[in-house]
């Protein structure tokens, strides 16, 4: 069995219980967000984040150059550091790339992205954000084969060796899909997908992969390419997908015992 595992880095996500968690296996992957963090540096350095809302719902950072810088320096830098020194301090030795490295995760430049502002849905043409177009996955089983555990974020590169960014949860479904994962873990800071943002008894608990469509409504914010991430990775083969809580003990244990929103 090989699975998938992606940490959120929103506010409420919990690195501590995941590591600990999969320190017992041998057969996963981590890919980690850090969205948190690259806001917090972005404030200290004095240009704040921008979010983009596209005309389908999807949330987005505004990837100008200086936010691209710090993303590098948060999610390449201190959010990975972090999560290799976490499995170290268990004794696990782990290897943290971007997708840059080795050229890991190659993606495409999208010129410019279309967003709401208001009541006009408008261009924006300095974002340096990426659709991914292929994963290694030969270099990840390189990595693993030296008893290492890979330990994946944005950013991606692309055929010209530009830096862009891209999604964590598109990069966990990318990675799951290339290794042909049994499945696909999406950690995050609620207990999966909601009916009602607001009351987490409104769990939806079980969606076929053609009933994802139908459900997407539900999917606000950030949620909604968790969802979407869900999809593209059922449709490339990998057996299910579970978005459920960081937040408990055992959380990855708890997703695939069926605990969150379970796709397949």
């Amino acid at each position: 069995m090989t699975i998938v595992v992606k940490v959120g880095g929103a506010l409420g996500n919990r690195l501590d219980p995941v590591v600990s968690d999969l320190v017992s296996r041998t057969d996963y992957v981590l890919v980690h967000g850090g969205s948190e963090s690259v806001d917090r540096l972005a404030e200290a350095l004095g240009h704040p984040s921008e979010y983009l809302t596209s005309p389908s719902g999807v949330v987005s950072r505004h990837n100008d150059p200086a936010q691209l810088a710090t993303v590098v320096m948060a999610l390449a830098g201190t959010v990975q550091t972090e999560a290799v020194a976490a499995f170290a301090r268990r004794g696990v030795r782990a290897v943290g790339l971007s997708g840059v490295d080795g050229r890991l995760v190659l993606a495409e430049r999208k010129h410019g992205v279309r967003a709401v502002l208001g009541e006009r849905v408008v261009h924006v043409r300095d974002d340096w954000s990426g659709t991914i177009t292929r994963v290694d996955g030969e270099l990840l089983r390189g990595i693993a084969g030296l008893g290492c555990v890979p330990v994946i974020g944005p950013p991606a590169i692309t055929a010209q060796g530009e830096i862009v960014n891209v999604d964590a949860d598109r990069i966990a479904a990318e990675v799951a899909v290339a290794l042909g994962a049994d499945a696909l873990v999406l950690l995050t800071n609620v207990p999966g997908l909601l009916r009602d943002v607001s009351d987490p008894a409104s769990l939806v608990r079980r969606v076929d992969r053609s009933e994802i469509d139908a459900v997407l409504p539900f999917a606000e914010g950030r949620m909604r390419k968790k969802v979407l991430a869900a999809q593209r990775a059922l449709a490339g083969g990998v057996g299910r997908v579970v978005i459920a809580s960081s937040q408990v003990d055992g959380p990855v244990s708890h997703a695939l015992a069926g605990e969150g929103t379970v796709f397949s």
